[in-house]
């Protein structure tokens, strides 16, 4: 098993910045992508970003520009740095790894950090 923490959600104005952080632990794992989604209240859970082992980004377009992840590959941490933000971003951000442990590869989420963005 592989479990993810997140942290690092806030309150902040818009136009302001956070970071999030996410540290995935556990025994005889190996992690290929890890990357972030955000839940709106309301909303279905969305896709915000992603990065490989290899270094490989992706980023959905409403926040292109504005969001950067950044992986420690050494410390199985990712991280999304978010500037320039909106009140429309306000939403649970949810960490995601795809990783084998042993021969089986899945999905893992993180329980969510809150992200409240104020006008």
């Amino acid at each position: 098993q592989v479990q993810l923490v997140e942290s690092g959600g806030d309150l902040v104005q818009a136009g302001g910045s956070l970071r999030l952080s996410c540290v995935a632990s556990g025994s005889r794992f190996v992690i290929h992508t890890m990357g972030w989604y955000r839940q709106a209240p309301g909303k279905q859970r969305e896709y915000v970003a992603a990065q490989t082992t290899g270094a490989s980004t992706n980023y959905a377009d409403s926040v292109k520009g504005r969001f950067t992840i950044s992986r420690d590959n050494a410390k199985n941490t990712v991280y999304l740095q978010m500037n320039s933000l909106k009140p429309e971003d306000t939403a649970v951000y949810y960490c995601n790894a795809v990783a084998t442990v042993d021969i089986m590869s899945r999905n893992y989420w993180g329980q969510g950090t809150q992200v409240t963005v104020s006008s």
